[in-house]
């Protein structure tokens, strides 16, 4: 449907997207309501009917992608320009920073959970978010491989999927424990690990 929205009726949906996923965060997705959502956006029930003509669970779709996004823009600009050893250590800066500010709730999961891992969309969602992530940080490591950076027999794509295998399991490991460690761990080693195999250690 967003596709075919006016800029104004587009506005008013990332409106309730977006006051709803404050909502979540602040309040959690078992308590929040529709009620909740049009109180806190200022929308008619027709209003996010509209919008929304599925109801709570196609709003929540909407979140997650929306979470989902900011994901990968809390990483920017360093995700889109791992061309340096500065510029990864800056990207792992990031990523530890939005973790840290995230703490042990984590909404896209919440989120996905609810609307179960086996309905399609929220699938996408995620499968598209990962597809993105691993392919942005593929992307650098050629960038690294062709400019001698790192081994020149670097197979990328495994490493791309070994990192974000990394990350997510320090992740999962932060929610459950409450340390940010592992995901520290995780980043750290590996490029340290990527340095070791290049031309020069500086």
């Amino acid at each position: 449907m967003a596709g075919t929205l006016t800029r104004k009726g587009a506005a008013t949906r990332q409106r309730i997207i977006e006051g709803a996923a404050e909502e979540i965060r602040e309040r959690g997705i078992a308590v929040t309501t529709l009620d909740d959502v049009r109180a806190r956006t200022g929308t008619s029930k027709s209003q996010l009917f509209h919008y929304f003509p599925e109801g709570k669970e196609e709003l929540l779709l909407a979140v997650a992608q929306f979470e989902a996004d900011r994901v990968l823009t809390d990483q920017q600009p360093f995700l889109g320009d791992l061309t340096s050893w500065p510029a990864w250590y800056a990207w792992r800066d990031a990523v530890v920073a939005r973790y840290l500010e995230q703490g042990q709730h984590c909404p896209l999961n919440v989120l996905v959970s609810q609307l179960g891992r086996s309905t399609p969309g929220a699938q996408a969602v995620v499968r598209a978010l990962m597809h993105q992530w691993e392919s942005e940080i593929n992307r650098g490591l050629r960038h690294m491989r062709d400019t001698g950076e790192v081994d020149p027999d670097l197979d990328t794509d495994r490493t791309a999927a070994a990192l974000l295998a990394g990350i997510q399991g320090g992740v999962l490991m932060m929610l459950s424990t409450g340390r940010i460690t592992h995901l520290e761990a995780a980043l750290d080693l590996t490029i340290e690990n990527l340095r070791k195999g290049g031309r020069t250690v500086r």
